[in-house]
C-alpha cells in the first residue's frame, strides 16, 4: 500500500480525490495546518505528493520547495491556471508531473500508478552507481558528483539519466524515453520531457560536463561519453 498526501484546500475535491486513490488500495492524507505543511509532510511519511499551486497562505511552488529541500518524493502539481509558465515553474522546482484543472480522474489514476512504478518498482532493477567520465550517477541517492560537488536529482531527472546511461553513446528517441517514463504517451506532453532535458543537462553543465547530452534533432537524445 502506498501512501500519498494531497495538499488540496478544496475540500470537496479532496474527498473526491481521497475516494478515487484508496478505491485503488492507496492509504491517503491531508493537511491539517496550511500554515505548517511541511510538518505534516514529514508526519505522514508519504510514497507521493499531489499538491495545488492556489493555496492558504502560501502557494504550492513555495511548498514544493520546501519538500525538495528535504526529499526527493515524487510529486505532481494540480492547477485551475492555464499559463504555460506555471508548468515550466513546477518543474523548475522540482515537480514530476503538472495536471490541470479540471482532469480526468482516471488519468490521474494513471500518472500516480505510473509515478509509483517508476521511483519504487522499477529503482529495484537498476544499477544504483555508474560512472561517467571523470562523475558518478548514483541513482538510489538521486545524485550526480564530481570533483567533491554534489548535486540533487529528481525522480524524474534520476530515471531520464538511468535510461540515457545505459544508451550511452547511442541515440534514444523521444517516444522511448516517454513510453519509459510514463508508460503511455498520451498522458504526458512532449513539452515535459524537453523541461526535463533541459534540467538535466542544466545540471551537468554546473559540474563541467559540457555537451553530455546531445540533442539528434528528429531523432532523441544520445549521452556521450
Amino acid at each position: 500500500m502506498s501512501k500519498i498526501f494531497i495538499v488540496e484546500d478544496d475540500m470537496p475535491l479532496y474527498g473526491e480525490l481521497k475516494s478515487r486513490l484508496e478505491e485503488w488500495d492507496h492509504a491517503v492524507t491531508g493537511v491539517s495546518d496550511f500554515g505548517n505543511v511541511v510538518h505534516d509532510f514529514i508526519q505522514s511519511e508519504p510514497d507521493l505528493v499531489i499538491i495545488d499551486i492556489t493555496l492558504p497562505k502560501y502557494d504550492g511552488f513555495y511548498w514544493c520547495r520546501r519538500i525538495r529541500d528535504i526529499s526527493s518524493v515524487p510529486i505532481i502539481f494540480l492547477s485551475s491556471r492555464d499559463h504555460p509558465s506555471d508548468m515550466v515553474m513546477s518543474m523548475q522546482m522540482g515537480s514530476d508531473d503538472y495536471i490541470q484543472k479540471p482532469f480526468n480522474f482516471e488519468v490521474l489514476v494513471a500518472k500516480v500508478q505510473a509515478l509509483l512504478r517508476r521511483a519504487y518498482q522499477y529503482r529495484q532493477q537498476e544499477v544504483d552507481v555508474v560512472g561517467f567520465r571523470d562523475a558518478v550517477f548514483d541513482f538510489k541517492k538521486l545524485t550526480v558528483s564530481r570533483e567533491g560537488t554534489v548535486l540533487d536529482l529528481t525522480k524524474n531527472e534520476s530515471f531520464i539519466l538511468s535510461i540515457l546511461v545505459g544508451s550511452r553513446n547511442q541515440v534514444v528517441s523521444r517516444e522511448t524515453l516517454i513510453e519509459q517514463l510514463w508508460d503511455d504517451a498520451k498522458f504526458i506532453s512532449d513539452n515535459t520531457l524537453t523541461v526535463n532535458i533541459n534540467r538535466i543537462r542544466k545540471k551537468l553543465e554546473e559540474m563541467g560536463l559540457e555537451d553530455a547530452i546531445i540533442t539528434k534533432t528528429g531523432l532523441g537524445y544520445m549521452l556521450k561519453e
